[in-house]
């Protein structure tokens, strides 16, 4: 079972806190994870590009000009696809760029991203932020502290107001709580950062970082 080193938000050792094997240990399916990943992205496309075909170009109601005797091609519309200001052939039109994900390979998307990054040294858990007040000042410094550098996503309780407001306006930091937690937001950070609340453990399948760490039982009873 992996174990990292609990810290304060100033650094200071507190002990040691054990990762779950079935969330941090596992070996990573890098399929999977591109898979997931590659959904992900297309769910958030907004799919609505459109071009106009020759039907939907204003104007064009009249042959431009005789079939016959003019030397040029003959041409039924000023709005056919070859004319400047005509309409689009085969051009792209609105729709949805949804893909289904088996929720069994969401988690184990998931489970794969941790233990990638845990693997890597890349987790960190503190005890706590305890911030008095919101500041981003504090904020940074405690980043600093815990030796954060570059991309970070923090894992923080939807109740810890005051640490949201302290940590949003960090270049580089990325906040979610832990029913947001995902495999693509995990993968482009350097550091994934949790709480002592927010730690997914197995026994916890409250929401989708939890449920990412479900025990099999769990999933086969899906």
């Amino acid at each position: 079972m992996p174990t990292v080193t609990l810290r304060s938000r100033t650094g200071k050792d507190e002990g040691k806190v054990a990762l779950e094997d079935e969330i941090f240990g596992i070996e990573p399916n890098v399929a999977v994870m591109h898979q997931v990943v590659v959904a992900q992205l297309a769910a958030k496309r907004s799919g609505t590009q459109s071009t106009k075909t020759r039907a939907e170009v204003s104007g064009g109601g009249a042959k431009p000009f005789k079939q016959k005797g003019t030397g040029r091609a003959r041409a039924g519309s000023i709005r056919a696809p070859q004319w400047r200001g005509g309409g689009v052939a085969l051009g792209p039109k609105p729709r949805k760029y949804d893909q289904k994900t088996p929720k069994k390979m969401k988690r184990l998307a998931l489970r794969s991203a941790l233990s990638d990054r845990a693997a890597e040294d890349k987790v960190v858990v503190v005890s706590g932020w305890d911030f008095e007040a919101p500041k981003t000042k504090d904020a940074q410094a405690a980043l600093l502290s815990l030796g954060v550098i570059g991309r970070s996503l923090l894992v923080i309780d939807a109740t810890d107001k005051v640490a949201h407001q302290s940590f949003r306006n960090l270049p580089g930091v990325h906040i979610v709580t832990p029913g947001e937690l995902n495999t693509y937001d995990v993968l482009v950070s350097d550091y994934v950062v949790f709480t002592s609340a927010t730690l997914p453990i197995s026994a916890a399948p409250s929401n989708e970082a939890s449920a990412a760490s479900s025990t099999s039982s769990n999933e086969d009873s899906e």
